[in-house]
Parts: C-alpha cells; structure tokens; sequence
C-alpha cells in the first residue's frame, strides 16, 4: 500500500467510452485505487488506536491529493531562497493564549454557501492525538512527502542565499524554512518582481541611522550601499534585496503578448493556448429517466395523504426529534400532526386580522421561522399552511439584526409580500427584544406579526371547519430560498404538483415504503433535508429521525447510534458527518450498520464527496455496512433532486468513477488521465436521471446549446418536479426555467422547457450523472475555468489542521483589470505563530500553481471565528468577499501576488526615435496647428507722470526712501495674531527709521562690506521686513531663512545650517528668542554651534542711523538670494537682480491692480518665492496695505484668515493649500456659526492660491462649495504658478476671463499626450488653468529632450521669458552641468535666438474661445506636473498625485498617501487614521485600485500612522525625503508587505 497503484479493471467495469477517451468505472472490491481525497482526517480530536491501522492504511493508499500537493511542494525544495516576512507593530502580532480560546463553530452549514462543510466536533475519549497518526499516516504513504512538514525538517532546511546578497544580513529566522515563493505565469519582462512577500521586524525596530534632509540613499540592485560608499545595514532594504535577489530566478517564457495600438493602451488580450484540449466527441443526446410509475394507491396530493394516514393510523409514528444528549425528546404521531395541522390552517386564516379584513387569505405567503432543534413545530406549521392554501417561506432564524446575510432574507420577504411570521414559542422568546419587549424590525425586513402556532396558544377549530382537501394542481404549495453568489436570495416557487410528483419520484427511486424508520441530520427547512425528512416521508408514512446540529457538534456518532438503536432503513447525512462520524469513531461493539438499505449523500455531487465516502465504507464495512448502500445525490433549489443512486441489491453493478485531468477540465473538456499525474479530478457519479425526467447538457455561458460528449456544461431537466420560478422576478425566470436548449444546428431538442440546475457536469456512459462542480463556485480567470472547491481542498491538503481550521476556508473571485482573480481566506488557529502562518501561505501559492496551474491573487488569514457564519456554520461565502471588497475583513496576515497572476498588462511601452523638432514644425504647419506659445500684457511704457520716478523705481532700497519722504504715515505693513487683534503695524516713515537702524548695525557690529550675505532667521513678522530693507541700505544680499522649530530642533536646525553654510553667510540675523535657541544646548546636540558665523540680535538695535545708505549702481547686480528645498529634496539658491526684483512687483501691480489704498490679506510663508515677495517687496513698491497672517497661527484658530479677510473687507488675499486645507477640515461644521459671527466673503473679487505645483482641483472646488454659503464668489478662487526660474508666471489678478477647466485622458498622459476628453469620460483627468500669464512673460512648450517647439495642445516642457527670471543658481547640491541650461536655453528650431529659462514642468498651452482684457483670444497654460516628481515606470509617465488621488479615494481610513519609485518598484506610502487592526486591510485595496485605474502594480505598501509623510510650507508632500526614511528603517511603519 505504500505506493501508488495504477488503476485496475475488474469484471465489473464498464469499458469503452469515447473512443480514445476511456472513463474507468472501478468496483467498490478494490479498494486500492488512487483518488484524490478532500477530507483529510485531523484536528485536535482523540481516537481509540485499534482502529488506527484501518484508517492509516486507507490513506496511505488513497489520499492522492494530499501527495499530489506534498509532491509538487517537494518539487520546488532545490530552487529554493529565504523569503522575508512581513513587517508588522507589534501591537498588530496578537497571540492568543490557548487558555481563554473557545474553539469556533467549525462545521458548515448549508452547501451552497461555500463553506467547505469539514468541522471537528469534540469527542473525549480516545488516547492518541489525532494530529500525530494523521501526519504518520501521509508521511509512511507518501515517499516524495517527506520533507513535506516544515515542523518535522526543523533545522535541516538552512536558507541558502545567492552569492549577490551574501553581504546583507538575512533576516530568517531558524524557524522559518525559507520557501521560494513560486513565480508561475510570467509578469511581463519589465520587472522580475512576482509574488507579495510581508517583511516582519524584529524587535529592534530604530536602527541607529542618522539621517539628514537632502542626503539621499542610493540603493543599486545587486549590492546595497549607500551614497557614501558604506554598506547599509537598514533592514528594509536588505529584505527587499533580498527579494530582488529572489525574483532573479529564472522564469516560465513569458505568454504571448498581444497589442494594437499604444495610444488606446488597450489590456493585453489573452490569445487561445493553441495546444488546449478541445471537444472531439460526438453532440450528446438528451437522455430520460425510467417512467415515472403510478401506483393505484398513490394519493392525489401530500395533505390527501396526510388525512388518509391522520385518520387510519392516528397512532403511527411520524417524526421523533432528539435533545442534545441524544435522549428522545418527543414523538409526532401522524394523528398529532393532522389534528394540528388543522388547528393551525384555521387560525391562520380566521384568527388573523379581522372577520371582514382577514390578514391571511389563501395563496399568500407567510413565513416560517423555526429552530433547527425542533422540527416538529415547524413541520406542523408547514402541514397548517398547506391545509390553509397559504404558501410556507421556511427561513433561518435571525439571531441579530446584523446576522450575515439577513438583510437579503428580508428583502425575498418584501418580495414576496410577507406580512406574518409563525414561529415556535421558544424561538419567538429568544428573538432579540427592544426595550418595551417588541420585537425589533430586523435590518431590511418588511414589518411583521409574530404568530405562535404551539396549540395552547391557538382556538379549536368549530366542529362544521373543515379544510378543504383538493387533488394537486398548479398552485404554489411553497418557497425555498436560495443564496447567490454575489449574496442576494431568491425565492424559488414549488407547485403543488410538482411537489407531489417530486415526492413520488423520490419514493419510486428510494424504494420507499410504508413505516420505514429513515434517520435525517439534514436540514428539514430545504433541500434534501425538506424532500425527504418533511415531504416525501409523509406520503408514505415513514416515521422520522430527526438529529439536530446542535447534537452532532456535542457527539458526531448520534446519527450512526441511531441507525443501529431503529434499525434504521434510510440515513440522510452529507460528507461532513462521514467525516466527523470517521475522526470520532471508536471500535464500539454494538455498532451495526447492516440494517441500512441506503445512505443518501447530500452533497454527493461535490466532486471532493469521494473521499468521506470511501473512507466511510473502509473503515464501517466491517461492521456490516454495504457498499451498493452509498447513494450520492445531486440536487439545487431550481431543479430539485436532480439525480440519485439507487440502492441496488446487486453488488455487482458497481458505482461509477472517472479520473480526469485538471487541465482538460479547466477548458471544459473531459480527458481520462491514466497515469499517476499530480493534477488529476478522481469523480464518482451520483445515479441516473429521475424517473419520468428528461436531462441534458448545455454550454455554460451563451445561448444554451448542447455540448459534445466529451464536454463539461451545465445540466438542465425538464421535468414536472422542477421549481416554477424565481418569485417576483420575471427576467431571471425566464433565464433559468424556461430554457429550451439547442442542437448545433439551431434546432430545439423538445417544445417542453427545461431548467437549469446550476450544476456542471457531464452524463457518461451508462447514463450515469456525473458532478464535476457549480456554476457559483465558477472562476474564470484567463479564459480558464477553477472551481472553488478544488481550490480549497488544494489548500486544505497543505499541511492542513495546523495552522487554519479546515471548515473555515473561503475561495471566491474578484474582477480586477478585466479578469477574475482568485482570492483564498482561511481562518487561522490562534496558536499559529507569524513564521508558521507566512510558511503555510507560501506553501499554499505554490501547491495551487502547480496543481491548478493558477496564480493566487491574494490570501489572508483572518483571527479564529471572525468570519461571517450561514445559520449551520458554514461560511457566509458573499458577505465575506463584501468585507474583502470594501476593506472591513481585518486580516492578521496578508500576501498578495500581482505578478503572478496579472498578465494582461498593455506592453511596456518602447520609446520610439524622436521626430526632429523641423519635422515636428514643419508637420504643425502643414495640419495648420499653431505653434504652442503666449504671453501676458506688455510692461508698457511707464506713464508720463511716474517720468520723475523711472530711474528710483528700479531699486526697492529707493521706493521705500521716496515713499518715507511722500508718505510718511501711511501704513503699509499690520500683522495680526492668532485671536485677530492687530499686533503691530508699520508705516513708510517707520520702516524706513527701522531699517536705517539695522543697516547701521551690520556696518558697526558686523563690519560687513558691500555684498556680502546675511541669513534672516525670523519669524513671519514685520522684523524679517526691516531686517531685509536694512540689509538693502547696508548693500548686503540678504537670504530669507525659516528659523528652527523649537519643539523639533534635531530635523530642522540641520536645514538652517545648511543654508546658511551653502549661500555663504558672513552673519545671521535674529531676534533675541531664537538668538538663544540657536546656542541652546538641544541645537549643540544637533548640529555644531561654534561654526556659527557672527549672530546679531536686532531687539537690541543701535540708537543712531548709518553716516549714508547704500546706492546701488548697476541694476543688474543681486538684490537677494531665494533659498528653497525643492519636493526632491534639493536646496537650491536662485539669485535675484535688482531689475528682475523690480520687474516682478512692477508685474504684480498690474496683474492685481494694486494701488496705495488698497488692502491685500496674505496667509503665506515669507521665506521664499512668491510668498516672499507678496509679504515682503509688493507693499513697498505698490503702496497697498498688506495684512499680514502668520500660516502657523491658524493652527490656534483656523478661522483667524477668514475672518480677517471680512473685517477688513480685502478684495484681495493670497493662501497656500495648507493654509485653504485647514479651513477646509477645520470649518467644515463651522459655516453656520462663521455666518451668525458676521463673516461675510462677499467682498473678495481674488483668492489666489500660491503654488509651484498642478492646480489641486478637488481642494479649490471644495472650498469654494463650502464657504459659498459665507458670500465667497466661486469665481473668485484660483491658483498661481511658478518655480525655482520664475517664481511667479501665472496669476489670476483682477481682469480677464475665469479660469478655465478641461479633462484629459489619463492614459495618453502617461504616453506624454494630451487628448481631450468630455466630463465624466473613464480615464479622465481635469486639470485647471494657472492663473493668467504675468505681464511681460513670454512662454513656450519645448520637447525636453529635442528642445523643439510644440503645437498648441502638445504636452512638454514649459519655457518661460521674462524680465523677472532670475539669474541664475547661485549653488546647487548635485550636478551643476546638467542645471546650467535651466536659466539660458535656447530652441534647437525655430527662433533659436531668444534667451529661454527651462522651468522643469510639463504643461500644456490651449488657444481657448474666451478673450482676454485686450481683445485677443485667450492662452490658458495648464500644468501637468513636475519632470523631477515623475516616474518613469513600464516606459510610461506617472505623475505621483494621479496614483495618490486613486490610493486617498479607497478607503475612508486612508488619510493620506505619498508613492515614489524605488529600484524599479512602485511605492506606495498610505497614513492611516483608525484603528492598526485595519492596516491590513489597506493592502489588497491599495493594489486593486492602482492596477485598475494606472496598469500598474504595486511593489510595497507601507502603512503609517498620521503625520509620517513630510510635508514642506507650501503644503507639497517631500516625496525623497520620504523614501529615504523608508530605506533607512526611520519610518515605524504599522505593516509593510511586499507585493512581489
């Protein structure tokens, strides 16, 4: 027995089937043939050691698949790598302590849920442990197996790592048998990264890396080292070398791409396999049951046949039901049941509602809401019903009003027009109660009233009542509910008829006859349970035993007790209580199974039914149990009992058995595999076709045609004993029962129409019926059909029992980029640890690629007993794929495999040779497009009376003298604080005094020459505007510095360091207080203070003003240093000019129409770009009021803007986004109480936002809706542009047309193209105009790379000319060749004479029909994005806030989200507010979104708290600074999991 055997032939064999394609049909004798198994044996249950022997030889043999799937495992041992394990808080690894465990309800219930019906009920007796032989039992039977248990190879299995990543440390736990996560189908060739691997941290988790802003890590693949030259030792990045190293392994040749045009982007379309199998046999031919044999003494209808045996054997048993000791607890004599059910027909209809408005008239529906644990009840109810003429809709009972699935059962109530509910009065004492006692309206439900139909509770009917009794017709006797697989329910009608004649069928078929004793453990409110437990025993007087659930979970053996205790002639059980009889079985001497005639197997038509029942009969055969007793069965809620085994007293016709190839099923296509293949389906059939039915089999998907021989479909019957209809929904009815199938040619095969019963399988020869799944366990992935429970015993047979419990797996499709893709939860055991589990998983994703040969989307482990339970204990399968969709499942462990299983990505794309820039001239001309340029007003000549002032107006140092002499009081600067009061304010005349001062003490204390450079280190305030105009009277070049924040000295005094160093500052000036903090011990740890240069204090000013000021001679010579970090991290100082810094507010002036009395509000900060200028230079040059509003005081009152903007009723005010997005957040349920405080908005004609970045649409729109109600003109929004050349080349100002708005498709943006889309297209994109171009700046879009000019509508590179560009980078960090065309480029074609400053955006110019203030047609520029931020991934153009955007829009916890690119990978970074149990969550949701909606997959995902991801003073996210605290370990991340 310890090998495998072939498969043998006996006598009794039928042979010869389709030719070349033979289906073994082998006799129950031997018992040696290889088949796969579903059901293995385990769990934590005891077992007496005699019947060891019995149970380890049967395995050994016959447990093919558990082999099969050790085999294949085994097979991948040589290939294999260390895996890292996920990254996970250790707040997030629970273990549980096996003390305070419950074990959880693992059985399952209803079949067609999806739960995989295997639960371990408890059984005290016995002394070995189950877990032990079961593994002994594999392990002695399997020789390829025996590295298979990762337990029992301990230490043996080192990882070894390749060569490349010798010099990283591993971190592999010894525990941990590294496993090559198996990489199956081919990713597409532009990155060798396959399978999701979760990282897991130790408990060291802040290595000591000190990390500087700027300084980036750079990571090559095949060492890891930084910039520096050192090796780094951050365990991230060691993990994902280390996985880099893995995925370098060689791969399956890629599939064959298929691909039309790039610009459609369309998916790739998976091309036949032109090796698959296909049907070659003959059209099959319908085949019919034997006639359906009418007895004379049959009676005409059930409740006939109730009142004949009510009134002839009043004494005879009819149903016996059982309490939880297995005691009886009562028995249902056929009088009792008539005289009640009579009783109950009468209240119904008399005693419900009033004599004139009955509640109840006959032909309504009612439902019917009964324990599992008193089927007495329910079948009086039943009985009563059927006697009324009412229509029973048996239901589960609802234990809470959010039990899984409940609100669908209520919405088939509302349907069908439920207004009553009889229950027993146990069940309606347990139902749950609101405060006043009444039972609450469940979730969904119609409102009922609650009937108790116990007699005590209900009137004797008069003497002269009496029901009547008619023969069967076509009216409905009863619903039965069916679930979905997308969850919803139906209410599937039974006619009388059918009823009667189903029930005559079954009696034909069983042999039933009068006062047989027939024991049910199945469900007797639908199905098989129903049909033969409640119905057709009552046609035929048989008496019933009734086991409820409840008892098989305390003793799996009541029901084989029973059997022997009666004398039992008929079992009806499904494999699962095989299963537990088998783990619980001890060598009782009084258990005699030679009574049973037939054994009807429920659930016989899942093809994994085969294992219990053999195992069944191996071990009971000896005690007298036949084989020809095992009768699978197969049914469905639409065709009732489709077809059963008859139970035969012939042994010598033995049972069908097929074993067929899993790839030949996976094309629907039947193929007999005679070898010992690892992929085989071994099939038993479940009987012939019901007498008097007729069956066929029609292709599953399309018009239903009938399939050749050789080919699996759905089987459809016509037949009376068949459902009617799905009630209330005419459509699906027709769909379903009312199909009349074809031949090839287009010719219906009958005038009678049949119905689908959602099985699929094929008739062989005999016309035996064989299963081989279900159209709801369907999965079609790539053109390849799985079905789900294949899927889930594969996964079972991995070292099962160990790590999940064996009931509680669900498999179900997702659809994710057009295809469905396959997704595995398991429940696992609370005493598994991380190592085992992530093991497990591994082991998984490889048996399924090597068995099924498909890839596994995503599998999670979830904690025992969370998931979604049916009324039996299975799993509810849709509402757990609802949780999965919408991210509530909570896993513990997740690991996804996008490059496995996604491969109809559309091709990378190639960059083709560009065009030459005359070409693309020349080819604009010819289409008659115009070549992509604009500009804004001219400067113009200076008015006549400003003549006197031309020459003064060029140096800002002059403007403030010629305005302290004309204006002396007008106030120019008022800064407020954070509760709105003026907090100082300054005059001409007063900062022209003040800034004497300060130039009189940089010359005395600082003895600084002409040019020299001063860092301001201020606040924003009014000293940083007298430090500045001091610095222009002392000829000194001064640079705007953001002083260090006090609570964070240690990250933000390295970025004041560093500017003050690189623009070479010969002093710092300061305020007193941060003076201090600047020679404070905590700045002394961060940086080194005595490298200082000179510090002067300015609180403490000279009394006298400096012997003469400073006038400046050339123009051209630098008037101050713009210092700023840009978002990829480099610092870089931009030197303005006198003419250009004149030129800019000269600029403003006119765009903004800004005169001295004028106030303008100004919410920005004042270190850099135009935030500088406005708060800084406009005031001076222009004379208008600017009100001044420090950004950080909003964080103490975030109204403080607005309601500054209203009381001072400015028409003016320039914000960031952080600044609007704090409103946004922080007054979003304050508009009401703004309005009754008098904030009025009405007033403002600008509100510009201030930003080197793409509009951010959603965030202007969504204020500008919000404070609408506050009189904010939605017009009145807008952004500006501009960047480190050009600080400002756009703003809205006051005249000219509204911004603009298009849409874009996304996906030719990706291929650097614009194309237009209409709102609301898929793939769209609005982007925003800019703000109206400056006066006096010309743009034009340049190809980056040819530097040729585009045509209008061209997506490139926006060029800018203008006087106030500034003059170049005074000192980068990084290359300086490749930055020295930023500031003078020339075009390659074209006019190449003009100086061009390169602003490194991408951007569009549009010629729109709107006209500007001079008559003109208008040029909206619409900014795309940054080329530094971009990433260039599968040949294509990401910009990160597209991706971000999709990420943000997932999940209602996702806060925020930042995505970078890192060697190949995409990153992406999400902050979570909730809950750290939900960060799992995230992962699957994160990856779905960003291959639907960007064909991209995601590499890591990192999940961190709130506030992780930096963000600098104009609100832009620092992406680098991000990834460099990803690679150097310093993000305390709550999981990280590695999509690989």
């Amino acid at each position: 027995h310890s090998q495998p055997l072939k498969p043998l032939f006996s006598s009794g064999d039928v042979v010869a089937w389709l030719s070349s394609h033979t289906l073994t049909t082998i006799s129950q004798r031997d018992s040696s043939h290889p088949r796969h198994c579903k059901h293995q044996l385990g769990g934590q249950r005891l077992v007496n050691t005699d019947s060891l022997h019995f149970i380890s030889r049967f395995f050994s043999s016959s447990d093919v698949h558990t082999e099969a799937v050790q085999a294949a495992l085994a097979k991948h041992k040589e290939r294999k790598m260390a895996v890292p394990m996920p990254s996970k808080r250790r707040s997030l690894v629970v273990q549980t302590s096996m003390d305070a465990y419950t074990p959880p309800d693992t059985s399952s219930g209803s079949e067609e849920e999806g739960g995989q019906g295997e639960g371990t009920p408890t059984s005290s007796q016995g002394s070995i442990s189950m877990e032990h032989w079961i593994t002994r039992a594999i392990h002695q039977g399997s020789t390829t197996s025996s590295s298979s248990s990762s337990t029992q190879s301990g230490g043996s299995n080192a990882p070894s790592t390749s060569p490349a990543s010798t010099s990283i440390p591993q971190p592999v736990t010894p525990t941990l048998p590294a496993m090559l996560l198996l990489c199956v189908l081919s990713a597409p060739s532009f990155a060798p990264y396959r399978i999701t691997v979760l990282l897991k941290l130790d408990s060291c988790v802040n290595s000591n890396i000190c990390f500087f802003p700027g300084l980036c890590l750079f990571v090559c693949i095949n060492t890891c080292v930084s910039s520096l030259g050192v090796p780094v030792s951050s365990r991230v990045s060691a993990k994902i070398q280390q996985l880099v190293n893995t995925l370098k392994q060689p791969r399956r040749p890629p599939l064959r791409e298929f691909f039309v045009d790039d610009f459609e982007e369309l998916l790739e379309v998976q091309q036949p396999d032109p090796n698959q199998p296909r049907p070659e046999g003959s059209q099959m031919v319908a085949i019919r049951g034997e006639p359906l044999g009418v007895v004379t003494n049959w009676p005409p209808s059930l409740e006939a046949a109730l009142q004949r045996w009510g009134t002839i054997s009043p004494k005879a048993p009819c149903l016996t039901t059982m309490d939880t000791n297995g005691k009886p607890l009562y028995v249902l004599t056929y009088g009792k049941l008539w005289s009640r059910s009579i009783k109950v027909a009468y209240n119904i209809l008399h005693k419900l509602g009033t004599k004139q408005e009955p509640m109840v008239r006959p032909g309504d529906r009612v439902a019917l809401v009964f324990p599992n644990n008193d089927p007495a009840a329910f079948m009086v109810a039943f009985y009563g019903c059927l006697l009324a003429e009412v229509v029973p809709v048996p239901i589960e009972v609802p234990l809470t009003r959010k039990d899984a699935g409940s609100q669908q059962i209520g919405f088939l109530l509302g349907s069908c027009g439920v207004t009553v509910a009889l229950t027993s009065d146990a069940c309606h004492k347990g139902l749950p109660k609101g405060p006043t006692g009444e039972i609450p309206q469940f979730k969904g439900w119609p409102k009922l009233l609650w009937f108790v139909t116990e007699s005590k509770h209900l009137s004797k009917p008069p003497r002269d009542w009496f029901p009547h009794i008619k023969d069967a017709n076509n009216d409905t006797a009863y619903i039965e509910y069916k679930t979905c697989k997308d969850g919803s329910v139906l209410g599937v009608t039974v006619t009388r008829i059918a009823l009667l004649t189903h029930c005559q069928a079954l009696t034909q078929s069983c042999g039933y006859t009068e006062a047989e004793i027939i024991v049910n453990v199945l469900d007797f409110k639908k199905d098989v349970g129903l049909w033969h437990g409640i119905l057709t025993s009552v046609m035929n007087m048989m008496h019933v035993i009734s086991i409820p659930y409840s008892l098989m979970k305390v003793n799996p053996l009541s029901w084989i007790q029973k059997v022997c205790q009666y004398k039992a002639k008929v079992a009806c059980v499904k494999s699962r209580d095989m299963h537990w009889a088998l783990v619980a079985h001890r060598d009782q001497r009084d258990v005699n199974l030679s009574s049973l005639r037939m054994l009807v197997v429920a659930d016989g038509s899942n093809p994994w039914s085969i294992s219990s029942c053999d195992a069944f009969l191996n071990v009971f055969q000896s005690k007298g149990l036949r084989p020809e007793v095992i009768c699978p069965c197969a049914s469905s809620a639409e065709a009732l009992t489709v077809a059963i085994r008859r139970p035969t007293d012939d042994s010598n016709q033995p049972p069908g058995r097929g074993v067929l190839s899993m790839q030949g099923l996976s094309y629907g296509v039947i193929r007999v595999d005679s070898e010992e293949r690892l992929s085989v389906l071994t099939v038993q059939d479940v009987g012939t076709v019901m007498p008097g039915a007729l069956m066929c089999v029609v292709k599953p998907e399309g018009v239903p045609q009938l399939c050749r021989t050789d080919e699996i479909g759905e089987l459809c019957v016509c037949s009376i004993a068949t459902g009617m209809s799905y009630y209330g929904l005419s459509g699906m009815t027709k769909n379903t029962f009312e199909v009349f199938p074809m031949t090839s040619s287009g010719a219906p095969i009958s005038e009678y129409p049949f119905t689908r019963t959602g099985l699929l399988g094929f008739i062989g020869p005999g016309g035996l019926v064989f299963v081989s799944g279900k159209m709801d366990g369907l999965m079609v992935v790539s053109g390849r059909r799985h079905n789900a429970d294949d899927i889930v015993a594969t996964a079972l047979a991995v070292e099962p029992m160990k790590f999940v419990y064996r009931g509680r797996i669900a498999v179900f499709s997702v659809t994710v980029l057009h295809d469905e893709r396959i997704v595995v939860v398991a429940e696992q055991r609370p005493d598994s640890t991380e190592e085992d589990s992530f093991q497990w998983m591994s082991r998984v994703l490889q048996a399924i690629d090597s068995i099924h040969n498909v890839g596994v989307f995503c599998l999670a482990l979830v904690p025992a007993n969370t998931l979604p339970k049916t009324p039996l204990g299975g799993i509810h399968l849709s509402e757990t794929k609802q949780l999965f969709l919408e991210g509530s499942l909570h896993p513990c462990n997740v690991l996804m495999c996008p490059h496995t299983c996604v491969t109809n990505l559309p091709k990378p794309r190639q960059k083709q040779p560009e065009i030459g820039p005359a070409s693309v001239m020349v080819g604009n001309l010819v289409s008659g497009k115009r070549i992509a340029q604009a500009s804004g007003r001219d400067l113009g000549q200076i008015e006549d009376n400003d003549q006197a002032r031309k020459v003064c107006f060029l140096f800002l140092s002059e403007v403030l003298q010629w305005r302290a002499q004309t204006t002396p009081d007008h106030v120019l600067f008022t800064l407020l604080s954070s509760r709105g009061t003026v907090l100082s304010s300054l005059t001409c005349l007063q900062l022209h005094k003040r800034a004497e001062k300060i130039a009189a003490m940089l010359m005395e204390r600082g003895h600084l020459q002409d040019g020299d450079h001063v860092a301001l280190v201020y606040p924003p305030g009014i000293d940083l505007i007298a430090a500045f105009y001091g610095c222009l009277y002392a000829g000194c070049v001064p640079i705007t510095v953001r002083p260090p924040h006090p609570q964070n000295i240690a990250t933000t005094l390295p970025t004041v360091k560093m500017i003050v160093e690189v623009s070479r500052s010969a002093c710092v000036m300061t305020s007193q207080v941060i003076c201090k903090l600047l020679k404070s011990k905590e700045a002394s740890a961060a940086v080194d203070v005595r490298s200082w240069p000179p510090v002067l204090d300015t609180d403490d000013l000279p009394k006298k003003k400096p012997p003469q000021l400073y006038k400046p001679s050339n123009p051209d010579t630098l008037a101050y240093l713009d210092f700023s970090v840009s978002t990829t991290g480099m610092l870089a100082g931009v030197k303005m000019s006198h003419t250009a810094t004149s030129a800019f507010c000269r600029s403003i002036k006119l765009q903004c129409e800004l005169y001295p009395s004028r106030e303008v509000a100004i919410c920005l900060d004042p270190y850099c770009g135009l935030g500088f200028v406005l708060w800084c230079l406009c005031s001076v040059y222009s004379g208008h009021q600017s009100i001044l509003i420090p950004p950080s005081e909003l964080e103490v009152n975030p109204a403080l803007w607005l309601l500054a903007v209203s009381q001072f009723r400015v028409r003016d005010t320039f914000c960031s986004y952080s600044v609007m997005e704090l409103c946004t957040k922080g007054l979003g349920l304050q508009t009401e109480s703004l309005k009754s405080r008098g904030l009025d908005l009405s007033r403002v004609r600008t509100c510009v936002v201030v930003a080197e970045e793409r509009p951010r649409i959603a965030l202007t729109q969504s204020f500008s809706k919000l404070f609408k109600d506050l009189g904010l003109h939605p017009r009145a929004v807008s952004t500006s542009f501009g960047c480190r050349v050009n600080l400002a080349i756009c703003l809205q100002g006051t005249s000219g047309p509204d911004p603009t708005t298009v849409f874009v498709d996304m996906r030719a943006l990706r291929h650097d193209r614009v194309r237009l889309v209409e709102r609301g297209s898929p793939h769209s994109l609005p982007l925003m105009e800019s703000g109206k171009i400056l006066p006096g700046v010309r743009i034009i879009i340049a190809n980056p790379e040819t530097k040729g000019p585009l045509g209008d509508s061209h997506l490139g590179e926006i060029w800018v000319h203008c006087g106030h560009n500034g003059s170049g980078y005074f000192t980068v960090y990084g290359d300086e060749a490749l930055q020295s065309d930023h500031f003078n480029s020339h075009l390659s074609f074209g006019d190449t004479q003009t100086v061009w400053a390169r602003t490194g955006y991408l951007g569009f110019l549009r010629r729109t029909e709107l006209t500007d203030a001079s008559g003109e047609r208008h040029d909206a520029l619409y900014v795309v994005g940054a080329l530094d931020e971009a990433m260039e991934l599968r040949g294509m153009r990401y910009h990160p806030i597209d991706i971000e955007t999709s990420v943000i829009r997932t999940h209602k916890s996702i806060m925020e989200c930042a995505v970078f690119p890192w060697t190949n990978l995409l990153v992406v970074v999400v902050e979570l507010e909730g809950s750290e149990q939900e960060a799992l969550d995230l992962v699957p949701l994160v990856t779905n979104a960003v291959l639907e909606e960007h064909y991209l997959i995601v590499g890591v995902v990192v999940v961190v708290d709130i506030g992780v991801i930096p963000i600098n003073s104009r609100g832009e996210k620092q992406r680098m600074h991000l990834r460099d605290g990803f690679l150097a370990d310093q993000l305390d991340p709550i999981y990280v999991a590695y999509n690989m």
